[in-house]
């Protein structure tokens, strides 16, 4: 049992910690406008209000054109297959002419080399004339997910990406895969600045008028940079917010489209089962107990859920509920539960930085369902899934709150999360945001330890009896928990929600922390 160690009621707040809206070292998103990088104009630019890039928490619902815009010439970023009648099918790099704009989501378009027409997602496309249809530019990504990106297996020195600095509020940067002797592959970070008339440099003697002059002078000299520049970072496909353009809006669909292939596990609600839409489309279907909860209940849960757009929310692409048992069907991520990530492979590949970006992506989705007043009531590591390169992303958003029956009842102790619930949930059945922020502190100390059971020899029925009287977990012994850490679950463990902060300001303080702890920019290259 841990020792019997509060944390501490007041006192003034530990190094480096906003305030709730006081991030540490803001800075300032970069959106670029209008860019015709292929014919040599310079680049047109606006700057935003001070806010964090990267892993946001703001709404990443598309906004809908007031006009459609039609004549506008696009280049596929990725290769698509058509899964339903209507879509086109189309190959990277090939060109369309879009008709119609004003759907969010999908765009009717025709091919320029087929001159067939039909409907494309917006988000496999970018305009000719912007910056985004280059291959190297990777815009808004946090440095953690670039380093993620550019390590992946097969990629190889030179390999580089260029996105928007992360604490510069005029320029980009540049980030290769490197080799050498010393430190073997690692990733090179280089700022690349804006001269006052729009131009581009990383070193003052080397300045050029767009973006793409600078790539293309440093594919044929170095001018100091630890290598060439060779290859652009091969990008991650986009994600997909419905399983065809048909489901967009008649998400109900037929449960003999799906195919379940594997078993992947099982928790409080049912199995979760890798499977197959339309033998085209790879999904992860979950089988609701029989009697779980009612179909209406589940279906009003699930048009929210349907609606959420972000990048940290596990998108939920349909569902089969005119029989039992009722399934959910929703993105497959490859590399499962986040609990079961941190036991087996944790403590021999995630370091303190990648354990940050992790708590980070948390903390951004939930400050997004905080935004829209969405509970989550069962926030734990269990229920945040991982995909490729670390991408973490919440799961199982609001089925406790309908799930019937005393199963998942504090009263009972057993299938009931004790151990994560706030103690005003916990007692009295009292669930708002601020119990969320609760599980949130709980769940840094799984991230922290790789995925230690909370409250470690304690049993649920001794954590209802002795949390409510003021005992915390005490500092876990690892190199991995700084005090700075520590103290913020202490202050998602405050006893007064109102005292608890948000999940915004968790996700300030986190992004900012991830900042601090990592290396400098590498040095401007050297003047030639």
């Amino acid at each position: 049992m841990g020792q019997n160690m509060c944390c501490p009621k007041k006192g003034p707040p530990p190094p480096n910690h906003p305030g709730p809206f006081d991030p540490i070292d803001p800075v300032e998103i970069i959106e670029v406008t209008d860019i015709l990088p292929t014919n040599g104009v310079r680049p047109e630019h606006t700057y935003s209000r001070t806010q964090n890039p990267a892993t946001s928490y703001h709404d990443e619902e598309p906004v809908t054109p007031s006009t459609p815009s039609r004549g506008r010439v696009v280049v596929a970023m990725y290769s698509f297959q058509g899964r339903s009648n209507g879509e086109l099918t189309f190959e990277k790099g090939d060109r369309m002419e879009i008709l119609n704009d004003a759907d969010a989501d999908w765009w009717l378009a025709r091919h320029m080399t087929h001159g067939i027409d039909g409907y494309i997602p917006k988000n496999y496309v970018a305009s000719t004339s912007s910056l985004e249809c280059q291959d190297w530019y990777f815009g808004k990504i946090a440095r953690k997910e670039a380093e993620k990106l550019l390590m992946t297996r097969g990629n190889l020195r030179g390999t580089f990406l260029i996105r928007m600095s992360e604490q510069s509020s005029h320029g980009y940067s540049l980030s290769i895969r490197d080799w050498d002797t010393q430190k073997g592959e690692h990733v090179k970070h280089y700022r690349i600045k804006v001269t006052d008339n729009g131009g581009f440099f990383i070193t003052s003697s080397q300045a050029f008028r767009t973006l793409n002059d600078l790539v293309d002078a440093y594919k044929r000299n170095n001018y100091g940079l630890a290598c060439l520049l060779q290859y652009p970072c091969p990008r991650p496909q986009p994600q997909k917010w419905d399983l065809s353009r048909e489901t967009k809006d008649q998400w109900e669909i037929d449960r003999n489209t799906l195919s379940m292939n594997k078993k992947l596990g099982q928790g409080s609600f049912g199995e979760v089962w890798y499977g197959m839409w339309n033998s085209s489309t790879e999904v992860a279907i979950k089988t609701l107990k029989q009697g779980a909860m009612s179909p209406s209940a589940f279906l009003e849960e699930a048009r929210i859920m349907k609606k959420l757009r972000h990048r940290n929310i596990l998108v939920l692409y349909a569902v089969c509920t005119k029989e039992e048992p009722i399934l959910i069907v929703t993105e497959y991520m490859c590399n499962g539960a986040l609990l079961d990530l941190l036991r087996n492979e944790g403590e021999r590949t995630l370091k303190l930085n990648d354990l940050i970006y992790v708590a980070t992506q948390v903390a951004a989705g939930m400050a997004y369902l905080e935004g829209k007043q969405l509970l989550h009531r069962d926030l734990a590591a269990r229920n945040v899934l991982v995909g490729d390169s670390l991408t973490c992303k919440v799961a199982d958003f609001g089925l406790a709150r309908i799930v019937e029956g005393e199963d998942y009842c504090p009263s009972t102790c057993n299938k009931f999360p004790v151990k994560w619930t706030a103690p005003e949930a916990m007692l009295y059945n009292r669930f708002t945001i601020k119990s969320d922020v609760w599980s949130f502190g709980i769940l840094l100390m799984e991230v922290i330890t790789y995925g230690a059971n909370p409250y470690p020899g304690m049993s649920n029925r001794e954590v209802t009896e002795v949390v409510p009287s003021g005992y915390r977990m005490s500092k876990p012994l690892s190199k991995y928990c700084p005090d700075q850490l520590y103290e913020l679950m202490c202050q998602c463990w405050k006893l007064d929600p109102i005292d608890r902060p948000t999940f915004i300001h968790l996700h300030d303080f986190l992004w900012n922390f991830d900042i601090s702890i990592e290396r400098a920019y590498e040095p401007a290259a050297a003047a030639f």
